[in-house]
């Protein structure tokens, strides 16, 4: 089933099996993603992993070559592209009150809805100031609260928080779990691992391809063989499964031998270990997303 244009499903939102081609280049094969509402789905991967392309399709701005997406109209979708999504030559108070015109919210409305997030955001000195003369993280959360402003059933963000200072992080998650909290089905991508295990669902992309999806602890669990950390990279075929990390070298034993000392694997753990037996059975896949 094509997937020019979208279908409206009970329940949830997301896509099934889709494919995405940019000329002889696939930049999604086969990708299915589950969002529920109050939930948030975290879309992880590198550079030209597909996130992008994933999301685009989502929020309505891309159609596949082929599978299926499942999305509510328009109106009902809120969507940050990579940016803040803003104009810079509009105040913050002007951008919202535009965002919200859109939408048909009504301005009563749309007034207390945007001094609450800005309240909460740490933007409310900064309301009659021009986007384009904010921080890039102060940008961030106005694109954020732009996206949720309406209270959509599907919001969809790319790389919210990427480049972002620790405390403009907080606030932004904040509003991801409050659109989340207000029944929003939450979708957003990121290439920090540590940031995606807040999420309920993580979908792990590599160029364009599902590598890992469930929640984190699903995706750690499903992890085979041992993990052991040496102070030294491994010779031999045992080097090949090993990798840096916090000053030591960890290695991936497959077979689940006893290792000393033996590391309880997380999910950055787990994440590294499918590329790798990916790349060891030689099934990686040749394709690649644009992001």
């Amino acid at each position: 089933m094509t997937g020019h244009g979208a279908t409206v499903t009970d329940g949830w939102w997301g896509t099934e099996s889709v494919s995405v081609m940019y000329g002889h280049r696939v930049a999604l094969d086969r990708v299915s993603l589950r969002a529920e509402p109050g939930r948030v789905t975290a879309v992880v991967g590198g550079d030209g992993a597909g996130r992008t392309t994933l999301l685009r399709c989502l929020a309505g701005a891309l159609a596949p070559g082929s599978g299926l997406v499942h999305r509510p109209g328009a109106l009902r979708t809120g969507y940050l592209s990579a940016g803040s999504g803003t104009y810079p030559d509009l105040s913050v108070s002007e951008n919202l009150a535009f965002r919200a015109a859109v939408y048909r919210l009504p301005a009563a409305v749309a007034r207390q809805r945007s001094e609450e997030f800005l309240a909460r955001a740490g933007l409310a000195q900064a309301a009659g100031r021009l986007a384009g003369q904010l921080s890039g993280g102060m940008r961030q959360k106005l694109g954020v609260i732009a996206a949720m402003l309406h209270r959509p059933d599907l919001l969809v963000l790319d790389e919210p928080t990427t480049g972002v200072d620790p405390v403009s992080r907080a606030d932004l998650w904040w509003l991801i779990a409050s659109a989340a909290a207000g029944g929003a089905a939450v979708v957003l991508a990121t290439s920090y691992l540590d940031e995606a295990e807040r999420a309920v669902d993580v979908l792990v992309l590599d160029a364009g391809a599902e590598l890992a999806s469930g929640t984190p602890e699903q995706i750690v669990a499903a992890m085979p063989g041992t993990i052991g950390v040496s102070d030294e990279r491994p010779e031999g075929e045992a080097g090949w499964r090993a990798w840096r990390r916090e000053g030591r070298w960890r290695v991936w034993d497959p077979g689940g031998k006893p290792q000393d000392p033996v590391v309880a694997p997380d999910l950055q753990d787990a994440v590294t270990v499918a590329a790798l037996a990916r790349e060891l059975a030689g099934a990686r896949p040749g394709v690649g997303g644009h992001d």
